[in-house]
């Protein structure tokens, strides 16, 4: 089925050196879509970018919270205000290449598919530190167990959905592990995933990154957690 309109989800929060870079990206990509922008109470002058550089440019949504609730709580909002034919997440920072957009709407399109994630790991190349990988790996590794998937990359942000499919999904996570809950709930759901490559170029502490290793603890809980816990669609 052809997507018309494709809504990007951007969570942001404290990203006033790549917000405005990324955005342009975002836009240039030459597909149909809505940009959403959910500043998550930014302190560091994010928010005032994005009041003097994209409220009132065209194709662009962004909302604020008040208060830092963190990045499942804005994808949540995002979401909500989604009104494409398929919804995909982009970070804020520099570490995905939003021309990626292009592949993973074609094979949506081509494969009928419901859910498509962009893979930084299917090609066997080094993107991103050694530890870093191997968390992934172990985290999706432990998916694959408990869920019977055969994927390459669960925690990628770039999960592309079809609108009704993703706004189905009874979500309630506020942090990082609202990864985890969409692949499970997704898994549950009777939804088959598929991969495509994507680029990735993984950026340090230093540079701004946040995940860190007790989202990695809470990401394995809550893998055990929405394994074993009544759900329904």
């Amino acid at each position: 089925m052809k997507i018309q309109k494709l809504s990007v989800i951007v969570p942001v929060y404290n990203e006033k050196n790549t917000i405005l870079k990324i955005l342009d990206v975002i836009h240039a990509v030459p597909l149909a879509k809505e940009i959403i922008v959910i500043d998550d109470g930014s302190t560091d002058g994010t928010r005032e970018l994005l009041r003097q550089h994209t409220v009132s440019r065209e194709g662009f949504k962004v909302l604020f919270h008040e208060k830092n609730s963190g990045k499942g709580a804005a994808i949540r909002t995002g979401i909500q205000g989604a009104s494409g034919d398929a919804v995909i997440i982009q970070d804020a920072d520099l570490e995905y290449n939003p021309m990626d957009f292009m592949s993973l709407v074609s094979l949506m399109e081509s494969a009928n598919a419901q859910v498509i994630y962009g893979s930084r790991f299917s090609r066997k190349e080094k993107v991103t530190a050694s530890w870093h990988r191997a968390v992934n790996g172990f985290l999706t590794t432990l998916t694959n167990c408990l869920y019977g998937a055969h994927l390459t990359d669960m925690e990628t942000c770039y999960k592309l959905f079809r609108r009704p499919v993703i706004q189905g999904l009874p979500l309630t996570s506020n942090g990082f592990e609202i990864e985890v809950e969409m692949t499970a709930k997704l898994l549950r759901s009777g939804y088959k995933i598929v991969e495509a490559p994507i680029s990735y170029k993984g950026r340090t502490f230093h540079e701004g990154k946040k995940i860190g290793w007790k989202d990695g603890v809470r990401a394995v809980q809550c893998l055990f957690y929405y394994r074993f816990s009544p759900f329904k669609a």
